[in-house]
């Protein structure tokens, strides 16, 4: 029986870097964790611990300061990723393959009396914008998106017409509350665009999607938000959701001899559906690697 080496790529995890940009006394801050994870020859490395391919995951955290330095900031994080795997590819000979994965975490200037403050920022939610680049040799892939945007609809979503077993107790309704937190992922096909506004536009159109699709179910509403990001973006090949379903009950007041007319309810954070689904074009450039290191997507 042989045994080898398989699959393998190192870094170092978790960079924070925050940039301040100090060009005029309105400061703007970027802030941004950064992963860095590289492949090549290291087999030795693995086999008799020779260490000479080994570029320290020292010398990866080192290197996103710098370069924040050098460049002038972060800028769109897929660009500042793509120079990044392009540094490592391009400047060492025995770095073949470099993933460089960014979480963005959003500030709001603080609003006073006088209007928003110069230097003042305060943490905006819980929502991060997030990339992952993947470049082997001169092939490159850019896969972005943003995590836990949390939406909710008090009216407009109904569920019926469902399968009935011996152990169905859910109560089919008209008029529910549709809540949950969106996960998405896209695909870019090439890497020259502008990444910033891009994102802006998608996120705008899933909020809108969601809020003015009547929904019949939580997978429609899916459908439709991704539906209305390939149409309005050619640059997109296919976006992929993950969105918990987040529970509203309604609490049963007949107890207390009083009614309910769908005001009062009991929201519940397990167990919870988790609805997952790929919204792509027909007609889209293969993915090749783009979602080989994209954990927990589809």
């Amino acid at each position: 029986m042989g045994i080898k080496l398989g699959d393998n790529q190192y870094g170092k995890a978790e960079v924070r870097l925050v940039h301040i940009n100090r060009d005029t006394d309105v400061h703007r801050i970027k802030d941004v964790n950064v992963t860095s994870q590289l492949r090549g020859d290291l087999e030795e490395v693995h086999t008799i611990g020779d260490n000479g391919t080994c570029l320290p995951t020292d010398t990866q955290k080192n290197t996103v300061y710098a370069k924040a330095r050098e460049w002038g900031g972060v800028g769109a994080i897929e660009d500042f990723a793509l120079r990044l795997a392009r540094h490592f590819v391009d400047e060492h000979d025995y770095v073949h393959g470099a993933r460089q994965e960014i979480e963005e975490y959003s500030w709001d200037r603080i609003n006073t009396s006088s209007g928003p403050h110069d230097h003042a920022f305060s943490r905006n939610g819980a929502e991060t914008r997030n990339t992952i680049v993947n470049k082997d040799g001169d092939k490159e892939w850019v896969v972005s998106g943003f995590e836990g945007l949390t939406v909710l609809k008090s009216t407009g979503s109904e569920f019926h017409g469902f399968p009935k077993t011996r152990y169905t107790t859910l109560q089919e309704t008209t008029d529910r509350i549709l809540a949950t937190d969106v996960a998405a992922r896209w695909r870019y096909v090439g890497t020259d665009h502008d990444f910033d506004k891009t994102y802006a536009s998608v996120r705008a159109l899933c909020l809108e999607a969601f809020a003015e699709t009547h929904s019949l179910a939580l997978q429609q509403t899916l459908y439709a938000m991704g539906k209305a990001v390939l149409e309005a973006h050619p640059e997109i090949a296919e976006i992929r959701f993950s969105m918990p379903n987040k529970h509203h009950f309604l609490v049963d007041l007949s107890s207390f001899d009083l009614d309910n007319p769908n005001e009062v309810f009991f929201a519940a954070d397990r167990p919870y559906g988790k609805i997952e689904a790929v919204v792509q074009r027909d007609d889209a450039p293969e993915a090749g690697d783009a979602w080989k290191t994209v954990p927990g997507f589809l």
